[in-house]
């Protein structure tokens, strides 16, 4: 083990959370003392006005505490915990009170298999039918991208080898869509992914997730997700549908004015230089995580 490293990180990005703080850093304190781990827990206050970073001072003083001088979002929160954490693996679980410090025991321990490991959300545990039908689609468009099942694309709670998510900082997003960058890049660069499943409980206080805006945001990072790691799966059917539109155009005109129109020909073309500015993103996307991984 190198020198100042210990077992786990656990790193609790948070905001506006002072209601809360107290309860769940005594839960995960006494849960993590009782572990034969040597452990560090991190709290990351980002940008917090209600006095977060003082009630958790006050509650567990062994907890590192960091503070953002103003709100930089979930993901910026996290890249800062993984920064300064010195565990050989880092835990990251939300500070509202949803997760269970007592999954904490199963998800370390499939991390001496696997380098990612994602406590998946049973149904039940995502309030509303309108998160569980968004989640369900963020779950299969990622499926398609990485050729392997997500079974919980936006969980929050994961633990993951330091020294694999330090070679992604650069690419994780600020705002509510790290977990999601994090799978993908751990499954593009190679790396393995487990998932255990829990069941997560009622938060404390109000999401901070607004469904309109956060949704729309998400769909469109989904969309610019798809396209930083497998371009050519957008680019691709994109290609194909303006190749069978122009095939089914010329067919028609073939048999009903008897010749070949610049229609046909306008959709052909742009379906060949569809695939092919698809090709060049591909190859763009691996030169990327190329230089990510140097």
């Amino acid at each position: 083990m190198a020198s100042g490293e210990i077992d786990v990180s656990v790193i609790l990005p948070a905001y506006n959370e002072v209601r809360s703080i107290a309860a769940v850093l005594g839960r995960l304190v006494a849960h993590l003392a009782a572990t034969p781990h040597s452990y560090e827990i991190l709290l990351v206050s980002d940008g917090s006005t209600d006095g977060t970073a003082m009630a958790a001072r006050d509650a567990a003083p062994s907890v590192r505490v960091f503070e953002h001088p103003y709100n930089l979002g979930n993901g910026a929160a996290v890249k800062t915990g993984i920064r300064h954490a010195r565990g050989r693996v880092v835990v990251v679980m939300d500070a509202d009170g949803q997760h269970d410090p007592g999954d904490l025991d199963r998800l370390l321990a499939a991390c001496d298999r696997y380098d990612m490991v994602v406590g998946a959300r049973d149904p039940g545990s995502q309030a509303g039918w309108h998160r569980r039908l968004a989640n369900g689609l963020y779950n299969r468009v990622a499926s398609y991208v990485t050729g392997q099942r997500v079974e919980d694309l936006t969980s929050g709670f994961r633990a993951m080898r330091r020294q694999v998510a330090r070679q992604y900082l650069g690419l994780l997003p600020n705002g509510f869509s790290s977990p999601t960058t994090l799978t993908l890049c751990f499954m593009r660069g190679g790396f393995s992914v487990c998932y255990v499943p829990i069941r997560a409980h009622r938060r404390h206080g109000k999401s901070k997730i607004r469904l309109l805006t956060d949704g729309s945001k998400f769909l469109l990072v989904i969309m610019k997700i798809c396209m930083l790691f497998s371009p050519l799966k957008v680019f691709l059917p994109v290609s194909m549908y303006l190749f069978l539109m122009g095939v089914g155009y010329y067919g028609y005109t073939f048999f009903t004015v008897h010749r070949f129109t610049n229609m046909s020909m306008l959709l052909f073309t742009t379906s060949v230089i569809v695939f092919m500015m698809g090709l060049v993103a591909e190859q763009i996307a691996q030169l990327r995580f190329e230089r990510t991984e140097a």
